[in-house]
């Protein structure tokens, strides 16, 4: 049993897999969190599409994870409403990203 990796540190040792693995993920982790912010906001597709000025078809291909192709311009106009901000973050600096 010395030296065995594990499936995920196998995937990880493949530069390719790598690579899809971490965009997979981050899609992943903004489907969370967009769907999470709907939850505690009480705040429906529709009404999301609404305020934000997103179609309610790219709502939910976000939220099942589809979109592929997700700008800071939309990201920033969907989590405006829900009461969250987009930054970016270098050391101690921070810019905040508006839509």
């Amino acid at each position: 049993m010395k030296n065995k990796k594990s499936t995920f540190d196998r995937v990880m040792s493949d530069s390719e897999q790598k690579k899809k693995f971490e965009k997979e993920y981050v899609q992943f982790l903004f489907s969370e969190l967009l769907l999470e912010a709907m939850a505690e906001e009480h705040i429906s597709v529709r009404a999301l599409s609404k305020k934000s000025g997103v179609s309610t078809s790219a709502i939910q291909n976000m939220r099942s994870m589809k979109s592929t192709n997700i700008t800071i311009k939309t990201m920033a106009s969907l989590l405006k409403p829900l009461g969250y901000q987009l930054a970016a973050t270098k050391g101690r600096r921070t810019v905040k990203l508006t839509a």
